[in-house]
């Protein structure tokens, strides 16, 4: 099972970028999935969550800014990023519980996308 996040770069402030995380391999179902971030010299922090029926929850710094969305027959999270900040600047990782076809769960996480926020 592996997850492969996309969609990093640099934009100025107040620009928008996509993220995107593919879930591949012996997958049978995928429960909570999620993005998190890691500013350097900072501990790694919740930005968004999203459940298999859709139930979304966010950091309050990014609220009203980021949308958390998912496809599941792609087995695909999407991280909608809006009025980006320099203060946004991290490294993003996605996350997800996923339940293999040989019946075990797993929390996997994506290698690491980097987002700059700079003008």
């Amino acid at each position: 099972v592996q997850l492969q996040a996309f969609g990093g770069g640099l934009v100025q402030p107040g620009g928008s970028l996509r993220l995107s995380c593919a879930a591949s391999g012996s997958i049978f179902s995928i429960g909570a999935m999620g993005w998190y971030r890691q500013a350097a010299g900072k501990q790694r922090e919740l930005v968004a969550t999203i459940t298999s029926a859709g139930s979304t929850k966010y950091a309050g710094s990014v609220k009203g800014r980021f949308t958390i969305s998912r496809d599941n027959a792609k087995n695909t999270a999407y991280l909608q990023m809006n009025s980006l900040k320099a203060e946004d600047t991290a490294v993003y990782y996605c996350n997800a519980d996923i339940r293999t076809t040989l019946g075990n769960w797993y929390d996997s996480w994506g290698q690491g996308t980097q987002v700059t926020v700079s003008s």
